[in-house]
């Protein structure tokens, strides 16, 4: 089944942000950060960033407590809580193929999509952190073997939601005859709960232009963007399909100047906390280097990159309300649909952006509309 059609070049931009469901904020330093991993402060979060222009929350995923990230709540069960706090908020659960049973996310999935009025979606994560699985006592798989089952995972996830008797005997699930009732919420733009994935390696891409409805980049500049975007395009035009939307992760610091925005980043990294840091990029180095094109996730991240640990900093979303602004209608030129936001003080810097930044970027958008129908109305 084909995804959602893609958005339109000129659609507004799409924002969602990360959900500090992990212990020790979206960045690993030792400056305050006034953010709580707990409930009551993430169902308060949640309210205000779909009243501030917020479309999505990811839930995170980590199982073991390890490397500035002690404690963590699941996130399936944390993605339903915050979807029943609010009344538009989509949640994507983020989960791993390895340790989940299509089966069971299936089911899981459409009753949270059920009670929340079709509001549920997931991230499928190949597995990036060797610890857990091998912590757990499950199989950790090669690179690209990961990217198979994960694939095959999707396919799994996309039968069980729209047929009635699903079958599937692949390398790493069977499926019998097996009918889930009820499906979730399903209308002409949206069949199932969309399907996320991340990843930057090439067999990343090549999956999410076969089967996924969202591709997920870790930070990247203008160059790695227009890069990924077209490998990506390339794998979903030989799949015969359309090309999965695009997301982008990026850390944002806004400011009433750039010299604060500025010494705000100066100072997460001069605060780093370098043994967590290095514990992280231990346990990602792997990750990266197992791709053989080096093209993996993290392959070339260096220590400031990696205090932001989806390398956050890369996207560049840091100065005044107008700098930013700017930017991300920049990326979105380049085709950019949602953008994957972290923060230093969820509450403070979710209304900031609400009031400050995204009125910005729905002008300038306006004003490319305005410029770009001018120019389709022009004689020839």
């Amino acid at each position: 089944m084909s995804p959602s059609p893609p958005d339109s070049p000129n659609s507004p931009a799409r924002f969602a942000y990360w959900v500090p469901n992990v212990s020790g904020g979206l960045v690993t330093s030792r400056i305050e950060q006034r953010t709580d991993w707990g409930y009551d402060y993430n169902r308060e979060l949640a309210v205000l960033a779909e009243n501030n222009g917020f479309e999505y929350a990811l839930s995170q995923v980590r199982y073991m407590a390890s490397y500035g990230a002690e404690f963590q709540h699941e996130s399936t069960s944390f993605s339903l809580a915050l979807l029943l706090a609010t009344e538009r908020l989509k949640v994507i659960a983020a989960v791993h193929p390895g340790l989940w049973h299509p089966g069971v996310l299936a089911k899981l999935g459409a009753t949270a999509d059920q009670l929340s009025g079709g509001r549920f979606a997931v991230n499928v994560v190949s597995g990036w952190f060797k610890g857990e699985f091998t912590a757990l006592g499950e199989p950790w798989l090669e690179h690209d073997e990961r990217y198979r089952r994960a694939e095959e995972f999707i396919r799994a996830l996309r039968s069980l939601w729209t047929e009635d008797h699903a079958e599937l005997a692949g390398d790493f699930y069977r499926i019998r005859d097996f009918s889930l009732k009820p499906k979730p919420v399903r209308d002409e733009l949206r069949p199932h709960p969309e399907i996320f994935q991340g990843g930057n390696s090439t067999a990343a891409r090549a999956m999410a232009g076969r089967v996924s409805d969202w591709y997920f980049s870790n930070g990247k500049d203008f160059a790695g963007v227009t890069e990924q975007l077209q490998d990506v395009a390339r794998a979903a035009d030989r799949a015969g399909r359309p090309a999965p939307k695009f997301g982008l992760n990026g850390f944002l610091i806004a400011r009433d100047t750039e010299a604060e925005a500025r010494e705000t980043l100066r100072e997460i990294v001069a605060k780093a906390d370098t043994e967590a840091v290095h514990g992280f990029r231990d346990a990602v180095r792997q990750a990266g280097q197992s791709a053989g094109d080096g093209k993996g996730m993290w392959q070339d991240s260096s220590f400031e990159d990696l205090v932001q640990y989806n390398d956050g900093f890369r996207t560049g979303l840091i100065g005044t309300p107008e700098q930013i602004a700017e930017r991300i209608v920049a990326y979105r030129r380049l085709g950019v649909d949602l953008f994957l936001l972290g923060f230093l003080h969820y509450l403070e810097e979710v209304e900031y952006f609400g009031k400050r930044v995204l009125p910005l970027v729905r002008e300038l958008e306006a004003a490319e509309r305005e410029k770009a129908d001018r120019t389709a109305g022009a004689p020839a």
